[in-house]
């Protein structure tokens, strides 16, 4: 099960040349929680087990909570709010424990189960361009494709001026530089932001330190919204500091650890407002404080394509849409793109 769900993680390895560890990182994962379906197996009790299957949906190995045992609901008639799951697992305890006819008592359990009621969603009333691109990963960063991405970039918001977009979505660092260092194309991209609201992932830069940022283009401003949840293994090391620092040197070419914004943040566009997610992040509760309504979220899927990254990532978006009442607007670069709704 480990493995079959998390496979995918090893494959961003390819692009910092160790494809000799994906082998390792797929056995780590099924190890890892095969280890824990093994100790809830191992719980005499049916009783027991179903209360520690419960509590799986709490536990995140370092800060990593894509492993959500409800999700698999989602395309069901059951409801997967804790509360509804909770039901759910008991109905199915009264059917493996009760004698006979009494079995027959599980059938309302799982009735209480279903969802009934549909989320009270708002939408936005602006028309908003969600781009889709298909960038790989391995050039993405490569300083001889840059105008390329850069070009295609702005034919994109040209042509959502031309269809009379309110606002232009690009996905997560789809401008693979630390934007705000480039004067020339945030002029640019303030010139245009006078016809459409330009909303766009790359990098921001404080002088010390980077952040995965999206950049909010609204009429001639610009305002920076920098990643709150930051992706382990990958973004940061979630382990002490000189671990970390030994682990990036060794196998990530001496990166730093991105910084994380300390609250995430809420954006007013055109008298709406917008919580900013990108990428791993919107699959985070944190995101969702106070529910909001709407959300833009970015997200580059390139690096685990292909596999099955991009289908878990909708399945989660749509768990969280669901329990918090939250549309989502969501741009990605290999799969993904489109308005996020139970």
């Amino acid at each position: 099960m480990g493995g079959a769900w998390f496979y995918w993680v090893s494959f961003s390895f390819r692009f910092y040349d160790l494809r000799v560890l994906i082998p390792l990182i797929i056995f780590v994962f099924a190890f890892g929680y095969g280890v824990f379906f093994w100790l809830i197996g191992s719980l005499q009790k049916s009783y027991l087990r179903a209360l520690a299957f419960l509590g799986f949906s709490y536990f995140h190995p370092f800060g990593f909570n894509w492993f959500v045992p409800e999700v698999t609901l989602v395309d069901s008639f059951f409801d997967f709010t804790k509360l509804k799951f909770a039901i759910f697992l008991v109905a199915i305890l009264a059917m493996l424990e009760l004698k006979r006819y009494y079995k027959l008592f599980f059938i309302p359990l799982l009735f209480l189960s279903v969802r009934y009621e549909n989320p009270s969603y708002i939408v936005s009333a602006q028309k908003i361009y969600l781009a889709s691109r298909n960038i790989p990963q391995d050039k993405k960063w490569k300083e001889d494709y840059l105008d390329t991405i850069l070009k295609d970039n702005f034919r994109i918001i040209n042509k959502a001026i031309k269809k009379k977009y309110d606002i232009v979505v690009l996905s997560e660092s789809v401008f693979p530089l630390y934007l705000n260092s480039r004067v020339d194309l945030i002029n640019k991209l303030l010139k245009l932001s006078k016809k459409i609201t330009i909303v766009t992932g790359s990098l921001y830069s404080d002088g010390k330190n980077g952040y995965n940022s999206t950049f909010y283009f609204i009429d001639g401003v610009f305002y920076v919204a920098n990643k709150v949840v930051l992706v382990p293994f990958s973004e940061e090391i979630p382990l002490p500091r000189f671990i970390a620092h030994f682990i990036n040197d060794y196998f990530f070419k001496g990166a730093e650890d991105f910084k994380m914004a300390k609250k995430p943040t809420d954006i007013p566009i055109n008298g709406e407002l917008f919580r900013n997610a990108i990428c791993y992040e919107a699959t985070a509760s944190r995101l969702y404080e106070g529910n909001p309504h709407l959300m833009i979220a970015t997200s580059n899927n390139a690096w685990f394509t292909p596999s099955i990254e991009p289908t878990l990532q909708h399945l989660l978006l749509r768990y969280y849409s669901r329990i918090h009442d939250t549309t989502i607007y969501h741009s990605a670069n290999s799969g993904g793109t489109g308005v996020v709704q139970f």
